[in-house]
Parts: structure tokens; sequence; C-alpha cells
């Protein structure tokens, strides 16, 4: 340091540049200067306090105060000397409020040593600047004179702080030397930090992990980028040991937090391929659990459970040592996704097995209630209502331990047992309403069967002897049951009056040709719903059903007129001798060619040959059997129809 009588502004410039960058000040005092005002540098002295004072830094500065050309006065003596004359320097130096007590002893440590004369005694110069140099050396070391070393710049950073330190000197401003430091350890600590984050993304082994870890699943993923995280951080660590300790660490915080945030999103990409394979092992482990005939909830909790331990050890896999990620959202949508395919899978299960129970009910009670709708009889209702409970309660029976181990809860549970129960009744009233748009060719077939067959249900010939009005009314009224039986919906074992109504207007009531389609302003049948029977149980409403009767009516009259022909015909047929008026008009009128005959032989043997070959042809044609057949009829039914309509009333009586 420049030794200068003035306390000039270079004076303290220098002294303040020196107690910035340097850790031990040197200054040379001649051995007979101590004790004098200027010549001992006490404004120097002065300078270098106050500029301590505004550093207000807490770091010690070693103040090496070297005496020359040291005479035979022993350093003994001349040391507290120099001691008590820096101690008076010190407490003159204004200091502000909160070091007005604080000893100098804070601030510096101060060091006395001597040098002799280089020109009287240069060999023995020599070896006390060696052993001078020897201490600069090892200034560094515990106890050496370098003082506390705080706030030490890195030789990399030195160049710049000393440039940004005489700047501001320079500037007259005001030098906080510990914000100074932190400055450049700020500027080189960054430096380090963005370097090394520019070689991590361009790192090979980083490079080839991410790649990886895009494709698949990685195994030992967290150990794998653990060792690079490492290799960096040891790097910045080595680069940026000398900076000041606490940006050192922040920046190496930094550095890390900027360096997990580019390899976040592979550790993204590797918890979700460990969702995505954990959900898939999931699905097969329930798939075969469930094809060994185990209980669905059972083999879901069990399946989910291993799922979410191998998880969880994938998940312990791939955690970074340097981050503290929470795996919890994933895990928690892992949790969702098992849920979202267990309840898809239970409910297909579900569809599937009320399916099949569906599908035995409908087989279980389509035809047989086919068939008994063909029967029609009173006691039609009964026997479906009895069918249908006794379906029910087997396909119940069977239906509710099958849904045992799908562990539902109650309000489930019941509503699917009704849905079964509600099914087997919408398959008996979709039966029955199928019956009802065929109910008119169910009568004309009921119609034909029984007007057609006998009691032993052998067909009928119509010979004249049977009382085809009795008949007709027995055949209708086995039409107009079936015709109730369908008219409504009797799940419920409601009573009603729907086929007294229907015989006692259709088939006891006289209906005559100009009033058939005429209504009664009394007649029951004149409505669009039956009295005791709802809108939704109704299958066929008053009107329809009256409008049906007139079709059936119209239908079938011509199988009653047919049969009508068929017994004149027989009876027709039958008479084979002609009116004995015919026979004496005969007689009368063929006298004549009776004589020609007994006159003639030849005629006579003529005929008789033509009546051998007529009989011939009678019995070998069977004509008798054709006329019962109704070879008569499709003759004397033209003629038959032409006759009742010539004379109305006598067709009213053969109907009735």
């Amino acid at each position: 340091m420049e030794e200068r009588g003035d306390d000039t502004t270079f004076e303290k410039q220098s002294a303040l540049f020196a107690l910035a960058v340097a850790d031990v000040v040197l200054i040379n005092m001649w051995c007979h200067d101590i004790g004098r005002e200027q010549a001992a540098n006490k404004p120097l002295l002065k300078t270098v306090f106050q500029v301590m004072m505004r550093l207000f830094s807490p770091r010690k500065t070693t103040l090496l105060f070297v005496i020359r050309d040291k005479t035979k006065t022993p350093l003994e003596y001349l040391e507290p000397i120099l001691r008590e004359d820096i101690q008076k320097i010190w407490d003159g130096v204004r200091k502000p409020q909160a070091h007005k007590d604080t000893p100098l002893s804070e601030f510096f440590n101060v060091e006395v040593t001597a040098l002799p004369s280089y020109e009287e005694k240069e060999e023995q110069f020599k070896n006390q600047v060696a052993q001078l140099r020897q201490q600069f050396f090892h200034s560094i070391s515990p106890g050496g004179l370098a003082g506390d070393r705080r706030g030490v710049v890195p030789a990399s950073g030195f160049s710049y702080s000393a440039q940004q330190i005489w700047k501001v000197i320079k500037e007259n401003k005001d030098l906080d030397l510990p914000a100074h430091k932190v400055m450049v350890a700020t500027v080189r600590c960054e430096e380090i930090a963005n370097e090394k984050f520019g070689s991590l993304m361009i790192n090979e082994d980083w490079r080839a992990l991410e790649h990886e870890v895009h494709e698949d699943a990685v195994r030992n993923f967290g150990r794998r980028l653990s060792s690079i995280l490492d290799d960096f951080l040891s790097e910045y660590d080595a680069e940026s040991v000398f900076f000041e300790e606490n940006v050192r660490s922040l920046k190496r915080q930094q550095f890390l937090s900027k360096a997990l945030q580019l390899v976040h999103p592979a550790f993204i990409s590797q918890l979700g391929h460990l969702r995505d394979k954990s959900l898939e092992a999931f699905k097969t482990q329930l798939e075969q659990s469930l094809r060994r005939g185990e209980a669905f909830a059972a083999s879901v909790r069990k399946c989910a459970d291993s799922t979410i331990i191998e998880f969880d050890k994938g998940c312990s896999d791939a955690a970074v040592r340097h981050a503290n990620w929470d795996a919890s959202k994933v895990r928690d949508k892992l949790h969702r996704d098992i849920e979202a395919h267990a309840s898809s899978v239970r409910n297909d299960k579900l569809s599937n097995l009320k399916a099949t129970y569906e599908k035995q009910i409908t087989a279980a009670l389509a035809e047989p209630i086919e068939s008994l709708f063909e029967v029609g009889g009173s006691d039609t209702w009964a026997s479906i209502r009895k069918l249908l409970k006794r379906e029910t309660d087997v396909a119940i029976s069977c239906f509710s331990p099958a849904l045992s181990g799908f562990e539902l809860d109650q309000d489930t549970f019941d509503r699917m047992m009704q849905n079964l129960k509600d099914y087997a009744r919408s398959v008996v009233e979709k039966k029955a309403r199928e019956e009802a748009g065929k109910v008119l060719m169910r009568m004309k077939d009921r119609f034909n069967t029984v007007f057609s067959h006998d009691s032993d249900s052998m067909p009928r010939l119509w010979t004249g002897k049977e009382d085809i009005k009795s008949i007709t009314k027995e055949s209708r009224s086995e039409s107009l049951k079936l015709l109730s039986v369908v008219a409504a919906i009797r799940l419920d074992e409601k009573p009603d009056r729907i086929e007294s109504i229907l015989f006692s207007r259709l088939l006891e009531g006289t209906f005559s040709i100009r009033d058939r389609d005429r209504g009664d302003s009394g007649d029951p049948l004149a409505s669009s719903s039956w009295e005791e029977v709802s809108r939704e149980n109704t299958l066929l409403t008053p009107v329809q059903c009256k409008s049906l009767w007139r079709q059936f009516m119209a239908e079938t009259e011509y199988t009653v007129t047919q049969a009508i022909s068929a017994q004149e015909a027989y009876r027709q047929s039958n008479n084979l001798l002609p009116p004995a008026w015919a026979i004496m008009a005969m007689i009368i009128l063929g006298f004549n060619e009776f004589m020609l005959l007994l006159r003639n032989p030849l005629y006579l043997l003529v005929l008789f040959v033509v009546y051998l070959l007529g009989k011939a042809l009678w019995v070998q044609m069977n004509i008798p059997g054709e006329f019962r057949n109704g070879i008569v009829s499709k003759i004397a039914v033209p003629c038959f129809h032409l006759w009742l309509y010539s004379f109305p009333e006598l067709k009213i009586g053969c109907l009735n």
C-alpha cells in the first residue's frame, strides 16, 4: 500500500480498495518514525478505520505493520507503543451508533513484525523476508495471517469483483462489502448454474433416459436420474466452492429446481406408464379370477390391492432423491380407473346375468301363454297368473344367489329383483297384446273348429239332422269367450264384467241388418274404456270389441250359409224317385212309346243296354257320394242365395 502524508481522496480510495480486495494489508513504517504524527501514517490509519466503519462488515482484515531498519531497541518495546497509537486512532474515529463500543479486535487483527536494514544486514534481512514470505504462503491456514476468510471471492471471480469494486469507489458510492461479495457470488454462481443446466440438457445419458421413458416404463428410473443430477450438482459444487455460501446454496437450489423442472415431465411419463401397466395388470388378473369362478366383489378387492402394491413399488423405484414429488394424484387416478373398470365389468356381468334370466323367463312363459290364449277359456287368466308366479319364483330363487357375489347394496339388490319381476310381467303383457292383435283370426279359427267338428273332434257331415242354429250359437259363444279373454290384462285378479257385457250385447242381443251399424244410446259397448279396467290394462276397448264382432260376423256368415246349403243338397240327393205326379205324367205321356217298345223288341234291347251302361257309370263314379260332398251344392247354392235375398225375413230366421 502506497504511503501518502495527506488525507487525500486517493488515500481513501486506495485504502477502501485494499480493504475490499485484500485479506492482509501490509503497512511499512520506519523504525525511527514510530510516535510521529505524519511519518507514522496516522492519517492513513485514520482513513483505514473510517473506511472500515463504512463497510460495517463483521469480516476481519489483518493489518500487518512492518517496521523497517529496526534499531537495537527490542521489538517488545516498540510493539506496545505502536499498538497504543493504533488504539488512540481507533478511539478517535467517529463510529456509528451500532459500533460505538465495538473494540478494535472485532474489525482488525493487528500484527507487528520488524526487518533489519538491508544495507547493513543484508543476509539477515533476506532470511527474515523469507520467513515473512512463508507466513503469506500459509496465510489461509488456521491461525494464519488471512483472518477469518469470510466473504472471500474465488479466483475465477476475482477479476470481475475487483473491477466492480473500483468502479463503485471511483463513483464515490458507499461500498457495502458483504453486498458486493454477494453480487459477485450471484453472478458467478448463476453463470456456473446456467452452464451446468445447458450441459444437462444435452447430456447423452439424460437424453437416452428421456427417450426410453417416452417409449415405456424404465427400470431403476429414479436411481439413474438421481445419479445424473448428482454428477452435475457435484460439478457445480466443485466450481462454486469458494463463493459466498448463502449465495452458492441459493443458486445451487435454483439450479436444482430448474433441473427438476426439466426432468419432471419424464417422471410424469414414468408414472403414466406405471399406471397404464398397473391398470392392464388389474384387468388381466380380474378376468382370470372371474374365469376361475371366484366371486366378483372379492376378486375386485384382491386384484385391486395387489395392483396398488405393485404400483407403489414402481413409484418407489421412480422416486428421485433430490425431489419430494408426490405420486398421490397418479395413484388416485389409478384408483379411479380401477373403480371405473370394475364398475364397467360389474355392469356388463349384471347385464349379462339379467339377460340370461330374462331369456329364461321368456322361454318359460312365451309358448305356454300363447297356448293358453289359444284355448281362451274362462280360467285362462287364472292359469296365466299361476304360471307367472311359478316361473317368477323359480327365476328369483336362482337370481338372488347369483347376485350375492357382487355384494350390492340393499337398494340396488331390491331394485334388480323387482326389475326381474316386472320383466316377467311385461312378457305376459306383451304376449297378451300380440294375441289382441290376432284375436279376429283366432276367433274365426275357433268358430270354424267348433262349427265344423262334433264333440268327438270329428268333421261334421251335414245330413239334415244337425241343428245348425244351435251349433252356430255355440261356435259364436266360444269365439266371443276368446274375445273377452284378450279384451283386458287381468294379472291383478280384479273382477270385471267384460264377458257378461259382451255376451249380453253381442250374442244374446237382436240386431237387424238395418240397425247393425247404428249405436244404442244405452249401449255399454259405445265407450272407449271398461269401467273396471284401467287404460294401461286395456287391450281392446268396447268400441273395438264391437267392431271386431261385426267383422267376425260378416266373415263367418258364409260358412253358416254353406252349411245350410250343404244340408239342403244332402236332403235332395237322398230323394231318388221323382214325385207321384211326375210318374203319372210319364205314364200318360209315354203310353205310345211304351207300346212301340212292345211291338219292337229290338228297341227294348237297346234300352236295356243303355240302362246297364248308366248303372255302371253311376256305381263306378260314385254319383251319390259326389252329391253328398257338395257337387249339388255348387249348383244349388246360387239358387238358394237368390231365394234368401228374395225373402229376407226367412234369412233372419235361418241365421238365428
